[in-house]
């Protein structure tokens, strides 16, 4: 029989505590440092408001604080795919939105909803069309007319290939019968920007994202695809309101790796319950008219599971797989 010295017994003793027992201590502690909130977009773009008004929000319901990094990219693989690479220890949490429910089905990611825990859904937002305001177009029925007249001669900037904005102007084209010259972008904010330049004819982005340039007066929107007006935009009439049977647009909620401890998540799950409610996390998301929208982790799923199935018939449809 092989004997064990106290000091060896002792030293595996520790090793598997820290096997075991260490990882439920330490997700009983969390957090202990700050948490890095993953942006897969570039600043100053919807997603980019959203995490920072949370972020500000979990302040008074989380021992450390929540620190925004922008990752843009490739319809937002680029930092999806960073969360899913990070030790799945709560430490990095992702604001997750509807590409997730679509590059699958692109082909352009190898991951999918799946493999991310849900945390909660913060926001929804539909599709608009935004144009400069010195453009010849009045109402989006003038702006399809020009389409039709002059078939991939028209620019229709997006936030990137595969984005929900993408999918959203070539829904609207196969609706109408027009064909558009989609112009991506690494984000809204890049494409807002280069509306405003004149590089682009105009902008399907969400109501929100828009929403300093339009009250400033340089930009007005078309068209929203909801099924009712959107509050802030109350001018603006529906795709639906003016015949063409279309609803599609983003929604934005937090996400970690699969492996995550259950302890983490709930914690993480109290604390975005909590911001969510915070008024001053509303108010931010009302000043940029973004939509608020909070669900729990059980509703998010199904939401996405929905969301899922319709991408993948439109994106059939398409041909953009």
């Amino acid at each position: 029989m092989t004997t064990i010295r106290r000091s060896e017994f002792i030293a595996l003793a520790a090793g598997a505590a820290g096997l075991g027992l260490a990882p439920r201590a330490r997700a009983a502690d969390y957090p202990t440092r700050p948490i890095e909130l993953i942006v897969p977009a570039s600043a100053g773009g919807g997603t980019d408001v959203l995490a920072r008004a949370f972020a500000e929000a979990a302040k008074n319901h989380s021992p450390q604080p929540f620190i925004t990094v922008n990752r843009p990219g490739a319809s937002g693989a680029i930092g999806f795919a960073e969360t899913l690479n990070a030790r799945p220890d709560g430490y990095k949490v992702c604001v997750v939105f509807v590409e997730l429910a679509i590059l699958p089905f692109l082909n352009q990611i190898k991951f999918t909803a799946d493999d991310f825990r849900m945390i909660a859904q913060l926001n929804a937002d539909p599709a608009a069309i935004m144009v400069r305001t010195e453009a010849p177009w009045q109402t989006i029925e003038d702006f399809l007319a020009e389409a039709k007249r002059r078939p991939g001669g028209v620019t229709l900037g997006d936030s990137g290939v595969g984005s929900i904005w993408h999918l959203s102007g070539a829904a609207m084209a196969e609706k109408t019968g027009v064909r558009f010259l989609h112009v991506p972008y690494p984000g809204a904010a890049p494409g807002l920007t280069a509306l405003l330049g004149g590089h682009v004819d105009a902008m399907c982005c969400g109501p929100g994202e828009a929403n300093a340039f339009v009250q400033g007066g340089k930009m007005r929107a078309l068209t929203v695809m909801a099924d009712t007006r959107v509050p802030g935009f109350d001018s603006v009439p529906t795709l639906k309101e003016r015949g063409v049977d279309l609803t599609i647009g983003t929604w934005r909620g937090l996400g970690v790796p699969r492996a995550t401890p259950a302890p983490v998540v709930e914690v993480l799950g109290d604390i975005a319950r909590k911001a969510a409610a915070e008024p001053g996390f509303k108010e931010a998301l009302a000043k940029v008219n973004l939509g608020y929208s909070y669900a729990d982790a059980q509703t998010f799923d199904a939401h996405i599971a929905k969301d899922r199935e319709f991408f993948r018939e439109l994106a059939g449809r398409l041909q953009l797989g």
